[in-house]
């Protein structure tokens, strides 16, 4: 099936290259409270045992109060974010991925090893690194399977 996103009266081919469209940059409303209930997250989330293995290591619904993590959360405007971020391209976010591991595995490489405050920091960079790659990574495949036609 081919699907046309926009049409540009003025495009021609030249010799310098076959001109580059951005596929798939139309916006997508994704209901992601919907997605889940049709997935039946929640009833997995009980069958797994996530909440008593939660409770085990000391996070319950008391604490999560007693600490204000939700009203902090309306605060800041992480739903919101939340929101925003469904709409997301898992593609586009799988593509940020990429130079983001290449770049902590470029801070190993580039910086020295002649102390330990360098070898401390090129941890530390290479490590933050690879876990925001690896979060936009896993976020990409979660965020594909929630965007997929029923």
């Amino acid at each position: 099936m081919l699907q046309v996103n926009r049409y540009d009266e003025d495009w021609k081919k030249q010799w310098y290259g076959a001109g580059l469209f951005v596929e798939g940059s139309e916006e997508l409303a994704v209901d992601v409270v919907k997605k889940l209930e049709t997935r039946k997250v929640l009833s997995g989330v009980e069958k797994a045992g996530l909440l008593s293995k939660a409770e085990e290591l000391g996070i319950t619904l008391s604490s999560i109060e007693r600490l204000g993590f939700l009203s902090k959360a309306e605060e800041l405007g992480l739903l919101s974010l939340l929101e925003r971020a469904a709409g997301f391209s898992p593609s586009a976010l799988a593509s940020v991925s990429l130079p983001l591991l290449l770049a902590a595995v470029a801070a190993i490489v580039i910086i020295p090893d002649d102390s330990a405050a360098l070898v401390a920091a090129q941890a530390f960079l290479s490590a933050a690194l690879a876990v925001v790659a690896a979060g936009l990574f896993v976020g990409s495949v979660v965020l594909g399977g929630l965007q997929e036609s029923d």
